[in-house]
């Protein structure tokens, strides 16, 4: 695939967070985009002022004339797209050979230096942060990230001087074994996915064959005491780090003042003092440790990394705080595994202590429900209040037994009520709240909007029994 020769891409799965970051690379390259997605949303619409063509029917008919041709157009979809889709049956059909979305990041990595970050939890904000901090910096950077960057407003940055590219290295269907790392960060290897890695070993495995993919003279910066064993070749260096202050890269004196959280940055050869997370959760400090170890082996300065780190305002959904008030706050999260729910809510709890947190969540996936059921009932048992919503289903079907009412009667706090999102907003009508907190990777985004909407109406006392 040489893409220099494309003249036009079609993306099948256009609306996809990943998906529309290579959308933005090619318009910037000045090919004719268009594609289909399944719903509208803010992005597609987005994408489409900017110059891409996405329709919502699965109607080969809608394929523009000027891609019909095998030769010089591109197919690009995502897994999440089933086989029989019409469209890509179509292109199928007529000689195309349509390709992954991973597939084009690895041969962009293969043109570039690249600087892949891989973990359960963790890699949108950590890749997002060593974007940031060498986009900011005298080094510069490319990056295809998987959140929309709210200091950039795009989840794409484009350098005219740098072969930096700082990708978000996703593990779903091996997606990450398509690339070619510079150097790579691995954040956490908690299981998951296991409707396709069939076990926790089998998933851990594909992250030591992610570290076997790394260049000679590039490195590994992976998360001390995570089960997994990197198979590094010759030439490749290997960093440990933490926030518990240990590992070759590490935070030192944690610390809350003035509603601000400082820690110091120790590592081979670098002592940075009084670092001030831009987005004050307590995860982040681990996430700025990763990302600040990059830009430092990539040559950012000390000066450049410590202003960078106070001016990183987060991705979108990840805890983005949507509205504060005295009265009230609302945070959105794109938290989906029971990890990443505990430290959420922990981290909600710590920063408004002796608030009441209600979390509104929906789970992701029948399979992901299933596999780790005990685990989110004990994750979400940690909020004061509950709302919960059905399943997300995205590329799955039903699974019998496994429902959000099976997951409700194992949450252990009385306070919890079970609705739909479109009762969502009723149910909240006769509450009162302090904190609300939105969690989940499904369309539960499409929600955020109405229910600060709805918060915005209600006072500061504390939200009756449900």
């Amino acid at each position: 695939m040489e893409i220099k020769n494309i003249k036009a891409v079609y993306f099948i799965g256009a609306g996809g967070i990943g998906m529309s970051a290579l959308i933005r690379y090619f318009l910037s390259k000045g090919k004719q985009v268009a594609g289909y997605d399944k719903t509208p949303s803010e992005l597609t619409e987005q994408l489409n002022r900017e110059g891409a063509a996405i329709h919502y029917d699965d109607d080969a008919a809608l394929i523009p004339d000027g891609m019909r041709s095998p030769g010089d157009t591109l197919v690009v979809y995502t897994p999440a797209v089933p086989a029989s889709h019409t469209e890509l049956e179509w292109f199928r059909r007529h000689r195309f050979e349509p390709v992954k979305r991973s597939e084009v990041l690895g041969e962009i990595t293969k043109a570039s230096r690249g600087l892949c970050v891989a973990g359960t939890h963790g890699k949108t904000t950590t890749s997002s942060m060593i974007a940031h901090l060498l986009k900011q910096s005298h080094v510069d950077c490319n990056a295809f990230l998987g959140g929309i960057l709210k200091n950039y407003d795009s989840n794409l940055m484009l350098s005219g001087r740098s072969d930096l590219t700082v990708i978000e290295a996703d593990e779903f269907d091996r997606s990450f074994h398509r690339l070619s790392p510079y150097m790579a960060v691995i954040t956490s290897a908690d299981p998951d996915h296991l409707d396709i890695y069939d076990t926790p070993e089998a998933y851990r495995e594909s992250f030591e064959h992610f570290t076997s993919l790394i260049r000679p003279g590039g490195c590994l910066v992976m998360k001390e005491g995570i089960p997994v064993t990197p198979r590094l070749r010759d030439g490749v260096r290997l960093y440990t780090y933490s926030a518990a202050g240990t590992g070759d890269f590490h935070a030192g004196r944690i610390r809350m003042e003035k509603g601000e959280l400082l820690f110091d940055f120790v590592g081979p050869g670098i002592q940075i003092d009084d670092v001030r997370l831009g987005v004050p959760v307590r995860v982040n400090v681990e996430n700025g440790v990763a990302a600040m170890a990059i830009a430092w082996l990539n040559g950012a300065t000390a000066g450049e990394i410590k202003r960078g780190m106070a001016a990183f305002a987060g991705p979108k959904r990840r805890f983005d705080v949507r509205l504060k008030r005295e009265d009230i706050v609302l945070i959105d999260d794109y938290a989906h595994h029971p990890v990443e729910l505990e430290e959420s809510i922990r981290s909600v709890k710590e920063l408004y202590a002796g608030k009441r947190v209600t979390g509104i969540f929906q789970p992701h996936l029948y399979t992901r429900t299933r596999d780790f059921m005990d685990g989110f009932a004990a994750s979400l048992s940690l909020l004061d209040e509950l709302i919960l919503l059905d399943i997300y289903p995205a590329r799955e079907e039903p699974i019998p037994g496994v429902t959000s009412q099976t997951l409700f009667d194992k949450v252990s706090i009385p306070c919890k009520r079970l609705c739909t999102k479109e009762r969502l907003l009723d149910v909240m009508a006769s509450g009162r709240y302090e904190v609300v907190l939105i969690l989940g990777a499904g369309d539960i985004d499409r929600l955020v909007e109405p229910v600060k909407n709805r918060l915005e109406q209600c006072s500061s006392a504390s939200s009756p029994s449900l």
